[in-house]
């Protein structure tokens, strides 16, 4: 396995894994809270299940077509500030004004306008934080260093639902300031203090520039190898990601309502109910990077995807605060094992650090895809049969992912592939 060589490359490595991770925080702090909180504003006006999880996977259905174009953008800037600074520091402190002002909105044009506004400023910088981490740090570590990205995400799940169980009943216009104050903080810090230009994957990237016939790495090209590839490899586990994610945010974009309509809780009780999953994701995420060193990633994915869905079906025969508790606890170990690995996979697989950001936004925009598709799915399954199956509901979508995950495996065997 490859590693760092020196002392000094370690720091550095160090270094920019908590900046990575500090910019990671500040952008998942909002989304969590957004996912947790805007289901019950729309309800205010909307009485569909299916309505209500289509517009909150508007977000993702954004990202579908913004996160490519800057990703690519990104990857082809030249500045003495790098190639992923820039956007981060523009669009962060824009998309904080913002989300101060979902909560004002008090009609549904309004809101929804509001929502979609905002959504499309966080898509133009969601990939570009992350593509710092392969930018700077070589393969054989790049587990272990989203495993403490992932961890930083995973701290905002914590910081959403405290926001839930002391601010959102009492004050909840305030309540959606303070995940925007963390957003502009981290990005002072990451501004001042990170610059991308002297990263290895810049660097690498001019040198490659010097030789390329052409400047511009175009975008269709990226995605046209990724499609037409022989063995499907990165096809198959940019369909993974897909189906996974549509588990992953049918249960989070989807969870208030659920603990309001089934477990008979508050708008505020129900949002802070993910409180104990999020300590189990934070103590599950190292860990899955050590075991996918010793079993393999793919293995690893597959493994953490099914736990997830079988902790969720367990969970849906006894509907309760506790159970449900214990559930999405189990559930949020398997999930580590897929989010920690997913995205070091299709780094690895990048032909080209030129190409690094383009790779980042095959996981974010598949994950993307998912989170559109999953919430509008499984809440239409709801207006069907009910809020109280919809964890068995969204089981079934983990058994679709799990069957891909399946056929990676099988390919990157057939084809002698280390992941």
């Amino acid at each position: 396995m490859s590693t760092l060589a020196t002392p000094a490359d370690r720091r550095t490595a160090r270094r920019i894994t908590f900046y990575v991770a500090l910019a990671v925080f500040a952008q998942e702090a909002t989304w969590d809270f957004y996912d947790a909180q805007v289901p019950p504003l729309l309800r205010e006006h909307i009485a569909s299940a299916a309505v209500v999880g289509l517009l909150m996977g508007m977000d993702n259905l954004l990202g579908i077509f913004v996160q490519p174009w800057i990703a690519n953008r990104s990857d082809n800037t030249r500045s003495r500030w790098g190639r992923r600074i820039p956007y981060l520091a523009v669009g962060m402190p824009l998309a904080a004004v913002l989300f101060t002002l979902i909560p004002l909105a008090n009609a549904l044009p309004a809101l929804i306008g509001v929502i979609f506004v905002y959504a499309f400023v966080g898509n133009t910088f969601k990939p570009i934080a992350q593509a710092l981490l392969p930018d700077f740090i070589e393969p054989g570590r790049r587990g272990r260093a989203n495993a403490f990205v992932k961890i930083a995400s995973g701290l905002t799940v914590l910081v959403s639902a405290l926001i839930s169980a002391f601010l959102v009943d009492d004050h909840p216009k305030l309540s959606f300031t303070v995940p925007a104050v963390l957003m502009v903080v981290c990005t002072v810090v990451l501004v001042t203090r990170v610059r991308d230009s002297e990263s290895r994957g810049y660097q690498a990237a001019l040198t490659e520039d010097e030789v390329a016939e052409e400047q511009i790495t175009r975008l269709r090209d990226v995605l046209k190898e990724v499609v037409t590839d022989h063995d499907r490899s990165r096809l198959l586990v940019v369909s993974t990601v897909l189906l996974f994610g549509c588990a992953w945010f049918s249960s989070r974009a989807l969870f208030t309502p659920y603990g309001m309509e089934t477990l008979g809780l508050s708008r505020g009780e129900a949002g802070s109910l993910t409180f104990p999953s999020g300590i189990a994701f934070l103590l599950a995420a190292y860990p899955a990077a050590l075991l996918a060193e010793r079993i393999g990633r793919i293995r690893t994915i597959t493994l953490g995807i099914t736990l997830f869905g079988t902790a969720l079906a367990l969970g849906s025969l006894v509907p309760s605060p506790t159970a449900t508790v214990v559930a999405f606890c189990a559930g949020a170990v398997g999930a580590a094992g897929f989010v920690i690995n997913a995205a070091v996979v299709l780094w690895n697989l990048a032909p080209s650090s030129r190409v690094i950001g383009v790779y980042t936004t095959l996981y974010t925009v598949s994950w993307a895809v998912g989170g559109f598709i999953g919430p509008g799915l499984v809440g239409l399954m709801i207006d069907i049969t009910g809020w109280r199956y919809m964890l068995l509901d969204i089981a079934l979508l983990c058994a679709l992912a799990v069957a891909a995950a399946l056929r990676v495996a099988v390919v990157t065997r057939r084809h002698a592939t280390s992941l």
